[in-house]
């Protein structure tokens, strides 16, 4: 080894000492995780971690269904965003949806939500989107008698397109139009206690029961995809009937199941 190469080496163990020296107060220096002093990830590789660790988070497909002006829409972005945009939507065309992660207890469950148009027209589009779906959001507005005397012909689409294990949960909507009430809560009870599927009351502009639903959902779709999965270890009725008595919502909001 040369003279110059032996140096350079020198200089080198050197400036690794002077990294690598307890400050005289005796407290370590905050180094990066990656090892680089002052490190900060790009944007890109940060997206990557991201996506890295949704990856293990399993997906349901969950699907808004009723008639057109129900407010679908409103209730997807209320959940989704936590606002209520009033009259800034036009009728749905065809299919959209979003996603969001929902934590449910030590697990994360990622709900895709599809919104559908409700008009007759796009009927046959819907249909396509029922076979694979999880869990069905079917929503009435109660201020409009029409589209809760349409929630039979949906169950019965509902019976013949999707799977027979599809979650259902019925919403009447709309419920802070106090006096322009259609529907009485008690006609939404006894609907789903006749088809046997959970049922509440909603309002995206006052956010009653929205997070509930969405997640009561989620409990649901993990109990039932657990490994270990106990038919009697989760029921959404009981667990839906459970929040609305101890929650924050108020008695007369209160949600049903049956």
């Amino acid at each position: 080894m040369t003279d110059r190469e032996d140096s350079m080496d020198d200089d080198v163990f050197e400036a690794v000492e002077a990294r690598l020296e307890v400050p005289k107060d005796g407290q370590r220096g905050t180094h990066s995780p990656t090892g680089y002093r002052g490190y900060q990830p790009s944007i890109d590789v940060i997206n990557l971690c991201n996506q890295l660790e949704d990856a293990e988070v399993p997906v349901h497909k969950t699907i808004l269904l009723g008639d057109s002006g129900v407010g679908k829409t409103s209730l997807l972005v209320k959940f989704d965003t936590g606002k209520f945009e009033s009259s800034k939507f036009s009728a749905t065309v065809g299919i959209g949806f979003t996603t969001k992660v929902v934590q449910v207890d030590d697990s994360k469950v990622k709900l895709q939500i599809w919104d559908t148009a409700g008009q007759e027209r796009f009927r046959c589009v819907t249909h396509a989107y029922y076979r694979d779906a999880h869990a069905l959001l079917l929503l009435y507005d109660v201020t409009n008698k029409k589209s809760f005397d349409n929630i039979r012909a949906w169950l019965g689409e509902i019976k013949d397109y999707a799977h027979d294990d599809v979650v259902i949960m019925l919403l009447g909507n709309k419920a802070d139009c106090g006096s322009d009430r259609a529907i009485k809560r008690e006609e939404g009870e006894r609907l789903a206690r006749e088809y046997r599927v959970t049922f509440m009351e909603t309002s995206a502009k006052s956010g009653q029961n929205v997070e509930l639903a969405f997640h009561a959902i989620a409990r649901d779709l993990t109990s039932r995809n657990a490994a270990n999965a106990d038919p009697q270890r989760f029921n959404v009725q009981d667990y839906v009937r459970a929040q609305a008595q101890h929650g924050p919502e108020s008695p007369q909001c209160a949600a049903c199941a049956f």
